[in-house]
């Protein structure tokens, strides 16, 4: 299987060899290198066949947003994973609406760094646990969302998607629900991807929310 192509953008060199020596013994994943700003970001883009930008923040800002439109509009097909030091909502919402596809607090571990990669490589958001927290607590917050009425019948799901959906709306990853299961993580992920082609979800989120309103977890 062919590897996952990554560059890392961050411009402290402690940072970099961190983040490549987390991913270096990942058999899905090759970091191809480590660029300071969008200038060599760019410049390596057109000579690499990069799958997913790892694009570090440190203090949240403006250059950010237009650094991540910037791609997106050069580059459409590469995935863009952030990695926050503080997870301000008004900058988690605006990356996502600016193109990023993934966001990771600074807490993060090896293991979810690479689910990471791998979920945004295969199509899907992902948005860390602490990071989904608060994007949900918005979303439930505003007006009529907590008596929400059903969009979708969960009828239309098996046992098991089932059992997969209330996983993930409690913040399990896809290896704790593996490991909880005692299936594979490709197992994991195909009930996934039924679970959202069946009730037409696009992200890990609206799983989430999903299973709010039909009152399938408590809150």
């Amino acid at each position: 299987m062919n590897k996952i192509e990554v560059i890392l953008v961050d411009d402290h060199r402690i940072m970099c060899e961190g983040l490549k020596s987390m991913l270096s013994d990942s058999h899905e994943i090759t970091v191809m290198g480590c660029v300071r700003n969008l200038s060599e970001l760019l410049i390596k883009l057109r000579i690499l066949p990069i799958h997913v930008i790892l694009l570090s923040c440190y203090e949240p800002g403006d250059h950010d947003i237009e650094m991540i439109r910037i791609i997106q509009r050069e580059h459409p097909q590469i995935k863009i994973l952030i990695l926050a030091m503080t997870a301000q909502e008004s900058f988690i919402l605006r990356t996502l609406k600016a193109g990023a596809k993934g966001f990771l607090s600074k807490d993060a571990d090896r293991n979810e760094l690479i689910e990471s990669i791998l979920t945004i490589r295969n199509g899907y958001d992902y948005y860390s646990k602490s990071i989904s927290e608060i994007i949900l607590k918005r979303y439930l917050n505003q007006p009529g969302n907590n008596n929400a009425q059903r969009n979708q019948p969960a009828g239309v799901l098996s046992d098991r998607e089932m059992e997969v959906l209330k996983l993930y709306a409690e913040s399990y990853t896809n290896q704790e629900i593996a490991d909880k299961l005692f299936v594979s993580i490709r197992t994991v992920e195909s009930h996934k991807n039924n679970i959202m082609r069946k009730i037409n979800l696009k992200t890990t989120v609206d799983m989430v929310k999903f299973a709010i309103r039909n009152n399938l977890i408590e809150i």
